[in-house]
């Protein structure tokens, strides 16, 4: 692999943001942003860990990778602008299959305008690709886990568990009547909602979370960050119709805590609800409410679950025991 030639490869011909100053060619790189506050994540995957060839292409490595990135700057409330990546290359790694690693980030960079300003290559012994995406918003309007309150609203956009069923269907874990393809471009080529998220910049107080570890996990997050008690009813978890046709047991499993379907789950004022449904209309993002917040010290920073008219606790990795 000659360095010089692939970082020439994938060097854009044009900045797609003015706030990029100064992008790949020189020791760093230069954005600007006036009056805004910039946000940063960064998401690294390694080969054999959290993909492997038998599950993904390198160019669903490339995309994936920047997905879960920019699903981070919608949980945040920001606009991607740019990102930056580093990758540990294997010495018997293909040219093309590098190439394709690039047109998959570049792909769903292209469909959010976000710029590739720098990173670094490197040879070794396996694939590591690490991504770090910088975005901006506006002052006091970045959505913590902890902004969630009593009365709050708890809705999910999307549909829950698909990722992980399509997953299990590429590990021959599963079998299914229809809409294989569906579900395992699910886990492959995930949804950031990005453009639903930057929609609710009028909503005065907001807590968002990425879907990244399954709903059980990102509801205990806010739950925690935020001191209060989530109520989820079982019965209003959105299901897909791909997913409906698994026994019962796994569509709850998958869409609990399979993760990584870079859904958001979100809590919002009963009062500003209106405007979430709006922006979900406007961005054609399917939402939906799944719960509520309340404020009992006994209970502080749990989540509960309503099973047959029953609450259940629900800690991250699943069911634990009735309340």
């Amino acid at each position: 692999m000659n360095e010089f030639k692939f970082i020439n490869s994938i060097k854009q011909s044009y900045y797609r943001n003015n706030t990029t100053i100064k992008g790949i060619g020189d020791d760093a790189a230069v954005f600007r942003l006036p009056y805004h506050d910039i946000v940063t994540s960064v998401d690294t995957l390694v080969d054999g860990i959290h993909f492997s060839k038998e599950t993904m292409k390198p160019f669903h490595v490339g995309y994936r990778s920047l997905a879960a990135n920019l699903s981070d700057m919608a949980a945040m409330g920001a606009n991607p602008i740019s990102y930056l990546v580093s990758i540990v290359v294997p010495k018997n790694y293909s040219n093309y299959d590098l190439q394709e690693i690039y047109r998959g980030l570049e792909t769903l960079a292209k469909k959010h305008q976000v710029d590739l300003i720098g990173g670094d290559t490197v040879t070794g012994e396996q694939l590591v690709l690490s991504v770090t995406v910088n975005g901006a918003v506006l002052p006091g309007k970045a959505r913590y886990r902890d902004l969630m309150r009593p009365g709050d609203i708890i809705f999910v956009t999307g549909t829950l568990g698909d990722a992980a069923a399509g997953l299990n269907i590429l590990l021959d874990k599963q079998s299914v009547d229809f809409g294989a393809d569906y579900l395992i471009n699910r886990h492959r080529m995930p949804t950031p909602r990005v453009e639903f998220a930057s929609q609710l910049a009028n909503i005065e107080r907001l807590a968002l979370n990425d879907i990244s570890d399954g709903i059980a996990s990102e509801a205990n997050e806010l739950a925690q960050a935020s001191r209060l008690t989530i109520y989820l009813d079982e019965g209003k978890l959105p299901l897909s119709k791909e997913l409906k046709q698994f026994p019962r047991a796994q569509q709850l499993d998958y869409s609990l805590s399979g993760g990584e379907d870079f859904e958001l789950i979100g809590a919002v004022s009963p009062e500003y609800w209106r405007l979430v449904r709006d922006a979900a209309e406007q961005t054609n993002t399917p939402i939906v409410k799944i719960g509520e917040v309340k404020d009992e010290r006994k209970n502080s920073g749990t989540v509960w679950i309503k099973r047959n008219e029953t609450y259940i606790k629900l800690q991250s990795s699943g069911y634990v025991h009735k309340n």
